[in-house]
C-alpha cells in the first residue's frame, strides 16, 4: 500500500487561482481533485510534484485535458452524490475530443436503459443507472423522491440481497463507445452542472415567478467557452409591478443559494415561441447589455477606472460597466473575480489579493484603493529612507565623535 498525507486548506487557501495554486506548491500537493472550471483558472505554472489530476463534477474540455495532462496522469471522473461520488473514470492519454467518462469502478455497476428499462446497444443513448454497493439508501425524510430515483435492479440475480440490488436512475444521458467506454450526452431534465454545483432551472423559474413584478420567465446556462457556464435569466415584466435587478437578485438570496442565482438577467417585451408554443431557445438573445440596475450608470474617469472596467466588460460580457456598478450584481462570481485577479495584476503591474477585490467590489471603490495604496506605499518608503538617512548620519557621526575621543587620549 502506498502512504500519503491528507492535507486541508483554509477556505481563502482553497479559493482557485493564485491561492490554490500557492497552496499547490507550499505542500507539495501530489494528487489532487478539481471541477474543471477551478482548474481552468490555475496560472499555467510548473508544479513538479503534482503527478496525478482528477477532474469531476461537470464536463472537461479536451483544450483543458491537454493543457494539464503533460507529464502526470489525468482522469476524468464522474458520478453524482447519491453513488458515493464517483461511479466512472477515465484516465486521458491522448488528445481526443469529446472526453469519455470512461467505465465503472471496482463494485460498481453501469446500465445504459431505453425508456422501456432495456439496455441499449452500442451507439444508442439511455439513461445511466448506477448499482453497487455505494449506492445511498435514499433521500432522508423524502420516501416519493427515493422511492422513484431508487429503483429494483432487474439484473442482479445475486440471493444477497443488499444495496447492490437496486438501481439509482441520475437523468443522465449517455452511450456505449465502440471501445466499452461511456460517453456522457447531457440531461433528460433541465438540470445542469454549473461550476461544479447541479442546478435545477425550473427551481430558479419557479422562484422568479413568485415575484410579483414577473409575468413570465425562461432560464438557461450561457456557455460562451468551454469550462465558462453562467445561467442566464429571461424575463418579461408586469407592468403593474415594474422591478429592477437589484430587487430580483435581493428577492432571490431569499428562496436559493448563491450558486443558483442567474449571472445576467435579460428584460424582454415577450418570450419567443415556436408554432407548437415551446420557447424558442435559439432565439433568445445573448446577454450582452448592462442589466437594469438601481445604481445609475457612471462612466470611468481616471485611468485606472478605465484600466479596470475593460476588464470587467470583457470578463463580464457587457458593453459597459458603471464605476459604482458592484461586480457580482453584474453577474460576477468567485471564479470570474479569480479571473479579474489574474489580469488586473498584469495589466496593472501590482499585487492585488483576492481578499481585496471581495472588500472592494465596484470599479470606483477598487481604483481608490489601489491609488491610496500606492500613495501609502510611496510615503512609506519616503520616511523609511528619511529615518535610514537620519540614522546614517547619528551613526557617522557617533563614530567621528569616538575617534575624536580617541585621539585627545592619545595626544594627552
Amino acid at each position: 500500500a502506498t502512504l500519503a498525507t491528507l492535507c486541508l486548506g483554509t477556505p481563502i487557501s482553497l479559493l482557485p487561482g493564485t491561492a490554490l495554486m500557492h497552496l499547490l506548491r507550499i505542500q507539495e500537493i501530489t494528487h489532487v481533485t478539481l471541477p474543471p472550471t477551478a482548474l481552468a483558472v490555475l496560472p499555467r505554472e510548473a508544479l513538479p510534484a503534482l503527478q496525478t489530476i482528477i477532474v469531476a463534477g461537470e464536463s472537461c474540455s479536451a483544450e483543458l485535458a491537454a493543457a494539464w495532462s503533460q507529464n502526470r496522469r489525468f482522469f476524468n471522473a464522474y458520478g453524482p452524490t447519491e453513488s458515493t461520488v464517483c461511479a466512472t473514470v477515465y484516465e486521458c492519454q491522448e488528445a481526443i475530443q469529446g472526453i469519455p467518462i470512461g467505465r465503472p469502478i471496482a463494485n460498481s455497476q453501469i446500465y445504459l436503459l431505453d425508456d422501456e428499462g432495456q439496455p441499449v446497444p452500442i451507439g444508442v443513448s439511455g439513461e445511466l443507472h448506477i448499482g453497487g454497493v455505494g449506492l445511498a439508501r435514499g433521500y432522508l425524510n423524502r420516501p416519493e423522491l427515493t422511492a422513484q430515483k431508487f429503483i429494483s435492479n432487474p439484473f442482479n440475480h445475486s440471493k444477497f440481497k443488499v444495496q447492490s440490488s437496486k438501481l439509482y436512475r441520475t437523468g443522465d444521458l449517455a452511450q456505449y463507445l465502440p471501445d466499452g467506454n461511456i460517453e456522457f450526452l447531457g440531461r433528460i431534465d433541465h438540470q445542469v452542472k454549473v461550476r461544479g454545483f447541479r442546478v435545477e432551472l425550473g427551481e430558479i423559474e419557479a422562484a422568479l415567478l413568485q415575484h410579483p413584478g414577473i409575468s413570465k420567465v425562461v432560464v438557461l446556462v450561457w456557455e460562451d467557452h468551454p469550462d465558462d457556464k453562467r445561467i442566464v435569466a429571461y424575463l418579461v415584466f408586469n407592468q403593474e409591478h415594474v422591478s429592477n435587478i437589484d430587487q430580483l437578485q435581493t428577492f432571490l438570496t431569499e428562496k436559493l443559494p448563491n450558486y443558483m442565482i442567474p449571472s445576467a438577467f435579460v428584460v424582454l417585451d415577450t418570450i419567443p415561441l415556436m408554432p407548437n408554443g415551446k420557447v424558442d431557445r435559439d432565439t433568445l438573445p445573448s446577454p450582452e447589455g448592462r442589466p437594469q440596475l438601481e445604481e445609475t450608470y457612471v462612466m470611468p474617469q481616471t485611468e485606472a477606472e478605465r484600466i479596470i472596467a475593460a476588464v470587467w466588460q470583457d470578463l463580464l460580457k457587457l458593453e459597459k460597466v458603471g464605476i459604482n456598478d458592484n461586480f457580482f450584481s453584474m453577474g460576477g462570481h468567485s471564479l470570474l473575480l479569480v479571473r479579474a485577479q489574474t489580469k488586473l495584476n498584469e495589466v496593472l503591474n501590482k499585487e492585488i489579493s483576492i481578499i481585496e477585490l471581495f472588500k472592494y467590489p465596484t470599479i470606483k471603490e477598487l481604483a481608490q484603493y489601489l491609488t491610496y495604496k500606492d500613495d501609502f506605499g510611496k510615503t512609506q518608503k519616503f520616511h523609511s529612507k528619511r529615518i535610514h538617512d537620519r540614522a546614517s548620519r547619528q551613526k557617522e557621526a557617533i563614530k567621528k565623535q569616538r575617534l575624536r575621543q580617541q585621539g585627545r587620549k592619545a595626544n594627552g
